[in-house]
């Protein structure tokens, strides 16, 4: 299951791992204005791409460097255009992956043990870059805006296709969901507050912040006390930001709610727009009373659709509240293609388990599951489509064949733009890598 781990989550993994005392310093093989590029960047994307199955190819490597000089490019120019990302398009983007690797390794429980972070850690930690692919992916779709793709271009790139040669598809399907999250009950969240009000008086009273994290905190920072080590401003959830840069260091908050649960943060240090703090963190707990009212509300959904009270793509817009999906309909999106198709590996398998025994159309009981964050949540899922396995062809395929072409013309309107910009960006790469073939227009002004 490790070989569906997303690159940035290997390149944070790998890149702890050669910084360790010990290990070989790192290195930079190249930079791009002023941005670097690591040798354990590319270490972090060979060893993805070895652990894909791939036999050795240390020409790999120079294709990922290729890529990685194009990526710095973009980001340069990005910064350059004030192009900004908000936290919640970090948020969502973050959420989503991580839903992703939880059903590939089986649980959370063992992405953390394989990370050796709580998830809360390793959003914090994957939120800078996520940040910067976010910037990335803006600049690019700036460049290539203007690029369209016609009918004739579609039917002249298949044509050209032998027919011997035309790939071979496995069965996809699309599906939509509509999320209830199950809520807590206000006695609950009020003893949680109680509780923390309890623990801030105790270190108000001279007990140590670090030695009640350790006791009572919910969190994976509780073994380190609850410190979270440094973050930029824009890193953490806001709540919990707006709470903690009000604070001198030593000091301790109010009870702060956020969508992880309950806490309490104590400033450690903060070096201008940088800060380090610690925290307890509670989760109210479900009740069975919780889980059957929001059962109630979603099997009351689920009977206005089947019924056809309401559509399906308007309950989810009216009544869902997984941002995610909630604003196009419910459709659920492939965080490894951006697109709504999954072929049947892709899918949770506890999910495939109701999604497979409905036809097209056809919409399953709301069904009891948790988010990346642990909360549990009822899912009204329907099945869009689901396609047999077959050979490409135009008639079923004309949405993927679009997409081929419509990538391979940005590809180029993108090529065109990196001519003109390489002339006025300055860039280096160390002498192991200027024989790679591929670089010629990075090497030469």
């Amino acid at each position: 299951m490790r070989r569906f781990l997303f690159s940035v989550l290997l390149i944070l993994y790998v890149a702890r791992a050669v910084s360790q005392p010990g290990r070989t310093l790192d290195a930079v093989i190249a930079t791009v204005g002023n941005k670097i590029i690591l040798n354990s960047e590319i270490e972090a994307q060979y060893h993805q791409f070895l652990s894909q199955g791939n036999y050795a190819d240390e020409k790999i490597k120079c294709r990922i460097l290729e890529q990685s000089l194009l990526n710095k490019l973009l980001l340069h120019q990005a910064i350059l255009d004030s192009i900004a990302v908000s936290d919640a398009q970090v948020d969502e983007k973050i959420n989503r992956n991580l839903e992703y690797y939880i059903r590939q390794f089986g649980s959370k429980e063992k992405l953390e043990a394989f990370y050796g972070k709580s998830i809360v850690e390793i959003k914090e930690e994957y939120r800078p870059l996520i940040k910067e692919q976010l910037q990335i992916q803006t600049m690019q779709q700036k460049i290539t805006k203007d690029v369209n793709v016609s009918p004739a271009d579609i039917r002249e790139f298949y044509l050209k296709i032998p027919s011997d040669s035309l790939p071979f598809i496995n069965s996809e399907i699309e599906y939509s969901q509509i999320q209830i999250s199950v809520t807590v009950n206000s006695n609950e969240k009020k003893r949680v507050r109680e509780q923390l009000k309890q623990y801030r008086q105790r270190i108000l009273n001279g007990e140590d912040f670090a030695a009640l994290a350790v006791l009572y905190s919910q969190d994976g920072s509780a073994r380190k006390g609850g410190e979270l080590g440094f973050h930029d401003r824009g890193d953490l959830v806001p709540e919990f930001e707006a709470a903690a840069f009000k604070l001198k260091p030593g000091e301790v908050s109010d009870v702060v709610e956020t969508k992880f649960g309950f806490h309490l943060i104590q400033m450690i240090e903060r070096k201008g727009e940088q800060f380090n703090t610690r925290h307890i963190l509670i989760k109210p707990k479900v009740s069975n009373e919780d889980i059957e009212a929001s059962r109630l509300k979603a099997d009351s959904i689920y009977q206005l659709i089947i019924s056809n009270a309401i559509a399906f793509d308007d309950a989810a817009t009216r009544y869902s509240d997984d941002s995610d999906t909630k604003n196009n309909g419910g459709n659920v999106f492939n965080p490894q293609t951006g697109n709504t198709r999954f072929e049947t590996d892709q899918v949770d398998p506890a999910v495939f388990f109701h999604l497979d025994k409905l036809t097209p159309g056809e919409i399953a009981q709301p069904i009891l599951t948790q988010t990346p964050e642990g909360n549990q949540v009822f899912r009204i899922y329907m099945l869009k489509s689901r396609s047999q396995p077959h050979r490409l062809n135009i008639e079923q395929d004309y949405q993927k064949l679009q997409e081929i072409v419509q990538e391979s013309k940005s590809n180029m309107a993108l090529a065109e733009w990196v001519k003109r910009k390489r002339k006025s960006v300055h860039v280096s790469i160390i002498e192991a890598y200027r024989n790679c073939s591929g670089l010629d227009l990075w090497l030469n002004q």
